[in-house]
């Protein structure tokens, strides 16, 4: 009896200090652009003798609470690395009180910014443990643009002239909007954010287990500007662009003007955000080529040249809801309609020459005109719920779904005539094709506090389908009708199944932090053609790792590696051929193995007084590297093949620098060099691929301040020549000016940009494309519009204070 008397006062004593325990909590955010801080470390003191009582981390949306507090005088101190340290002094607590502190500013280290006090401007680029960002207000020649024109000025990016974005050398990388993956082609995409709403870039080069392992070189992601703290904001973007002063020989003038407009409103409990534009923006061009293939004795040589255009149509309404339930439930639901429609116009001159390979004599000759129409047309339909619910102890629990229908269609018509006159038809074929797809990702996500580090675990199901109806037809000189040619057309189904589970542990230990973790995937693949189907199930494991060292004030230093994977899109599996142009006929390989790469990096960063510089060592071992190779389809056509070449490796330096000598000048460069090594086969064995070479990029640009409203910006991006499995591409490089005035004190914005400066003498915007082999040889130079000249024009009514997060096509875009 005695005994359990005692459990039972044991039991009404901790009842009455749990009942008169109280809580702190709070949110910690960057004093510069008011992100929430991530895993920022906690700390509880007593007043009195500033001894420690307990501690925690912060979470995704930089919220902390510590519970369980006896009533009290504390000190509160927020600490992160490359962040000023701040404390909350004499934090008077009540018993059984919950008090919520003040928002907190962490200030970036002295040594991250450029003369804040005097000009208000923060770092160009800083870096965390896992991520280097960069701020998109230094690249005003983009102004008016899109998001590739903001990604081609960092040191890892570059795009040639086919529009293609490289990170590292690697058209393979995932986009991330304001932290949520999307899965689409990255170009695709960022051709529809408009540079004018990015804030940040953040380039995420091995990333931890929590993200999606696909993306063979890393992550990019794009955080949006900020909307009105309590009331609204309004932000209109126009833009607009001058007759082109090349001509190039085109059917029609490029056509270059489009608008965006971002309304949100906040108050209380809610935060609505609607945002919507249009965007036509054409490019005006030609291209000049050369092929020859030998079959038997026969050698047939067709140059070419004259135009190569297209027209782009970017249409979206997009809007996002979050309700805050309380402090510890919040709401978002998001809706995204999209339209895009592309036309890709080459309106070509052949000379074809045949001759006897071994005597030289010439067989025969003809000529003949190919216009070639190529459309893709996408319709977008997304909606996404999220929820997420915080703990007492702050651990937080995410639940998140996203749906997405869409509509992805397009043609490809080839006319070959005798001359420009449609009654004298060789021949004409039509691919079309109808891709009605759906998409579905489910994902939870829990985070808790344990020991002195932050513990992450989750699951994420995805499922995506999409079911294509290719039609082939040809018309012959002399037919009346299109004659179906069944063994290039037919129903194609490709479906992915992925289930994955991570757990992860990272944490601060004085002046290191880590990260670990580890994730494992099964992922099926189904993909049906006609009444064959090809099956791939694999199951992996992708481990993760990273550190990063403060070895004083100025000097910092990092390492990682990641596990990463390509999945192939639909295009790249679907075997049944397309005309693409008149020379050539591409079709992918329902059997292609996902592309596997090993990525790991090491580098140092230097803070100074006005500036900072940054290198990084990298390394990627890509295993069953993708590529589009070619071979003799016909005597004028060649055969594009996406198909398994081997493997590959990348060794490279990265690195960047920016520098305000004055307050009237500041200067930003960043560059690139890796050594890229393949090594496979082609065709069952039957050709050997052993190529490299040294690859190397820069960025740079320069600012001048001209007065307090007007300053003037010129950038350089520059692209090397570089190896491909069967030959190289040439070098590739864009000058550009832009002039920025602000009136209104600040709100108005006037911007004049003077793109792919050339005046008749550069060569710029232009790239040639050379492939070989024993049977053939062909080279393209494409040529495209220079001496460019936009004016855009920026409002902004209530400054922006508040991310907008969109949603974003997940799966349609890939395909598109």
């Amino acid at each position: 009896m005695k005994r359990i008397l005692t459990l039972l006062l044991v039991f009404v004593s901790v009842l009455q200090v749990v009942a008169q325990s109280g809580s702190i909590g709070g949110q910690a955010l960057s004093k510069i652009d008011s992100k929430p801080i991530d895993f920022a470390t906690v700390t509880l003191l007593n007043a009195a003798n500033s001894k420690v009582i307990t501690g925690a981390m912060t979470d995704a949306q930089g919220k902390f609470l510590l519970n369980k507090l006896a009533p009290g005088t504390y000190h509160v101190q927020v600490q992160f690395l490359g962040f000023e340290v701040c404390k909350v002094q004499n934090i008077s607590l009540s018993r059984g009180q919950d008090l919520k502190l003040p928002t907190i500013l962490l200030a970036p280290s002295q040594m991250l910014l450029q003369e804040i006090t005097v000009t208000g401007e923060k770092a160009a680029v800083y870096h965390q443990i896992d991520k280097q960002v960069y701020s998109a207000a230094q690249f005003q020649t983009a102004t008016g643009g899109t998001g590739v024109d903001v990604l081609k000025n960092l040191p890892s990016i570059s795009v040639d002239a086919q529009g293609q974005i490289n990170m590292r050398g690697s058209t393979g990388f995932t986009v991330f909007l304001n932290g949520k993956p999307v899965q689409s082609d990255a170009a695709a995409l960022l051709s529809q954010i408009p540079a004018n709403a990015i804030e940040n870039v953040e380039v995420v080069t091995a990333p931890s287990a929590k993200y999606d392992p696909d993306g063979k070189a890393g992550i990019i992601n794009i955080t949006t500007k900020k909307g009105a703290d309590n009331g609204y904001s309004v932000l209109v973007n126009m833009q607009g662009g001058l007759p082109s002063i090349e001509p190039y020989g085109n059917a029609e003038s490029a056509k270059r003007y489009g608008g965006d407009a971002t309304v949100s409103f906040r108050k209380d409990k809610w935060d609505v955000s609607v945002g919507g534009s249009y965007v036509r923006n054409d490019i005006a061009g030609r291209r000049v080529g050369d092929v020859n293939t030998t079959i038997g004795n026969r050698r047939t040589s067709f140059p070419s040249v004259d135009e190569r255009s297209f027209d782009k149509y970017n249409r979206s309404l997009r809007a996002t809801v979050i309700f805050a339930l309380d402090e510890r439930n919040t709401f978002q639901t998001g809706f995204y309609y999209g339209n895009r429609t592309e036309y890709r116009l080459a309106d070509i001159n052949y000379n074809n020459t045949t001759t006897n390979a071994s005597t030289k004599e010439v067989i025969g000759r003809s000529q003949y005109f190919n216009s070639n129409l190529v459309k893709k047309s996408g319709d977008f339909s997304i909606a996404n719920l999220d929820y997420t619910h915080k703990f007492r102890n702050s651990a937080t629990l995410s639940l998140s779904g996203l749906v997405e229908r869409d509509k992805l269609s397009g043609y490809t018509k080839n006319l070959n005539l005798h001359s420009q006159d449609v009654r004298d038809t060789l021949q004409y074929t039509e691919n079309t094709n109808e891709r009605p797809l759906n998409g579905l990702r489910l994902r939870t996500d829990f985070a808790t506090k344990l020991g002195a580090g932050k513990l992450e675990s989750g699951y994420q199901y995805r499922h995506h389908n999409d079911d294509g109806q290719f039609v082939y037809k040809q018309k012959d000189q002399g037919a009346s009708n299109y004659v179906f040619y069944p063994e290039f057309s037919g129903n194609v189904n490709l479906t992915n199944e992925i289930h994955s589970v991570y757990t992860q542990y990272s944490g601060k230990v004085a002046k290191l932090e880590y990260a670990a973790g580890l994730r494992y995937e099964y992922a099926a693949r189904d993909f049906t053609i006609r009444e064959n189907t090809y099956e791939l199930n694999l199951s992996n494991f992708f481990p993760s790792a990273n550190v990063f060292y403060s070895l004083n004030d100025n000097w910092k230093a990092k390492a990682g590696y990641s596990r990463r994977v390509q999945r192939s899109s639909s295009f790249e599996l679907n075997p049944l051929p397309e005309r693409e142009h008149s020379e050539t006929l591409e079709q992918g390989d329902p059997e292609l193995l996902p592309e596997f790469v090993n990525l790991s990096e090491a580098g140092l960063v230097r803070n100074f007084e006005k500036g900072s510089v940054f290198a990084t060592f990298y390394h990627q071992d890509i295993k069953n590297v993708i590529n589009r190779v070619n071979n003799v389809y016909a005597d004028t056509v060649l055969g594009r093949i996406y198909t398994n070449a081997g493997r590959a490796s990348r060794l490279g330096l990265e690195v960047g620098f920016d520098y305000k000598p004055t307050h009237w000048w500041k200067f930003y460069l960043g560059g690139n060099v890796y050594d890229y090594n393949i090594k496979g086969s082609l065709f069952d064995n039957t050709v050997t691929v052993n190529n490299g070479s040294l690859v190397y990029s820069i960025n740079a640009n320069s600012s001048f301040n001209l007065s307090s409203t007007t300053t003037l910006q010129g950038t350089f991006n520059y692209l090397s020549e570089r190896a491909t499995a069967q030959g190289e591409d040439s070098r590739f490089y864009n000058p550009s000016l832009a002039l920025r005035k602000t009136f209104l004190d600040g709100k108005l914005a006037a911007t004049l940009q003077w793109q792919n400066i050339d005046m008749g003498l550069l060569n710029s915007n232009e790239q040639r494309i050379t492939t070989r082999g024993r049977d053939f040889y062909t080279t393209t130079n494409y040529i495209y519009e220079v001496d460019v000249i936009m004016l855009n024009l920026s409002f902004n009514l209530n400054k922006l204070g508040k991310k907008v997060k969109f949603t974003e096509s997940e799966f349609g875009e890939k395909e598109f």
